[in-house]
């Protein structure tokens, strides 16, 4: 391979205005591969893009192409690749920190000042995502995936990877009562880590009941509970309401015991009421997972962490979990549960992607089928 050639890539120039368009696609570096993306799954971040042209605070300056959680096969390598060849099937960690400063030489790189991450506006120029046919990748950073795995699994490695990285934030120790409030695809992996872990009840809310059902029926949870709906306007009845909703979570049975507060509680909605919940949910000395990246600023209860020793802690993507995420997927521990059923819509083709996003914003299909991750292929596609 001695120049470059022509990959299609699906380009967001605007909200909903996505184009499929050619870009050249150079050799690999000596450091490099280039892989034949296969399998990527839309995110919240990559919906917040698609439909507002940004995500918070974060504005695109420039034509984006979206897409980060995903695999796919290895073409080409570069001359000092001794890791991988052609042919490889490859999950992709695409953030790629300086590796010189602080943060990376401890190891916890995903918290780089100068972290460029793939499908996200936050650096300049943006780092394009996955959504295109080819993308030249440092070795160092796409892992191989062995045979019993395949190109969904890798795909679901970053969402998974998220759950870990919270998991080992949490110190979570076997025997562990958790407490996971929303019940999406990073939910559900937080909840089925913990199970790993030994956690002794996982108990599961959403105003969704057709998630938790999905969490409880698929081994992701063992306890669920339906959040109720309820529109709270000022800080009083916001906080009433939040404990009341902790103090019916408290109620849930499992095996004929109420769970009460809980060690851990996973907070994977963003949502200020959910903040609230999971500081009155949690027991003295525990930890509450800020995993949410919903409301950006908001009013909490500060007094009543503070009074527990409760800590809050924040979680940012994760590090070091690819090697840990592919071994416990290959592992069949007995306490995993099938996290290939996360994945409930499939889309192929780079022109199919406008309709993959109107997909992932709803609730359900047109056949009634819950949406939890919906999965782009594009390994039919000539680049």
């Amino acid at each position: 391979m001695s120049s470059s050639t022509q990959v299609n890539a699906s380009v967001l120039h605007g909200a909903k205005d996505l184009r499929v368009e050619q870009r050249p696609l150079p050799p690999p570096s000596e450091s490099e591969v280039q892989i034949a993306v296969s399998a990527t799954g839309l995110c919240g971040s990559d919906l917040h893009y698609y439909n507002h042209f940004r995500n918070g605070n974060i504005i695109v300056k420039e034509p984006l192409t979206l897409g980060h959680e995903s695999a796919g096969v290895v073409t080409a390598v570069g001359s000092s690749v001794t890791s991988l060849r052609p042919g490889d099937r490859v999950a992709l960690e695409v953030g790629l920190p300086c590796e010189t400063c602080e943060f990376c030489t401890q190891g916890r790189y995903n918290i780089c000042k100068s972290m460029s991450f793939r499908s996200s506006a936050k650096s300049v120029p943006h780092a394009q995502g996955t959504l295109q046919t080819r993308i030249n990748h440092p070795a160092r950073w796409a892992h191989k995936l062995p045979e019993s795995l395949s190109l969904e699994h890798g795909a679901l490695i970053e969402p998974l990877s998220v759950a870990m990285h919270a998991r080992s934030r949490a110190g979570l120790k076997e025997g562990s009562t958790v407490l996971v409030l929303g019940s999406g695809a990073v939910g559900l992996l937080c909840g089925a880590v913990a199970k790993v872990a030994g956690a002794k009840t996982v108990v599961i809310a959403d105003i969704l009941p057709e998630r938790t059902e999905f969490a409880v029926s698929n081994g992701f949870a063992d306890a669920k509970f339906t959040v109720p709906m309820a529109r709270p306007q000022t800080i009083e009845e916001k906080l009433a309401y939040a404990q009341d909703v902790a103090e019916k979570i408290k109620g849930v049975e499992v095996g004929g015991e109420k769970v009460g507060e809980v060690d851990v509680t996973f907070e994977c909605t963003g949502v200020e009421s959910c903040m609230h919940t999971a500081i009155y949910s949690t027991k003295p000395g525990g930890k509450v997972m800020i995993i949410g990246m919903g409301t950006p600023i908001q009013t909490i209860p500060i007094s009543a962490a503070s009074l527990k020793e409760v800590d809050l802690v924040g979680v940012f993507r994760y590090a070091n979990t690819y090697p840990a995420a592919i071994e416990l997927l290959g592992s069949k521990n007995e306490r995993l549960p099938d996290i290939s059923k996360l994945v409930t819509q499939r889309f192929r083709g780079l022109s199919n992607i406008p309709a993959a996003f109107d997909m992932a914003g709803r609730v359900k299909d047109e056949h009634g089928n819950l949406v939890l991750k919906v999965m782009v292929n594009t390994s039919d596609e000539e680049a």
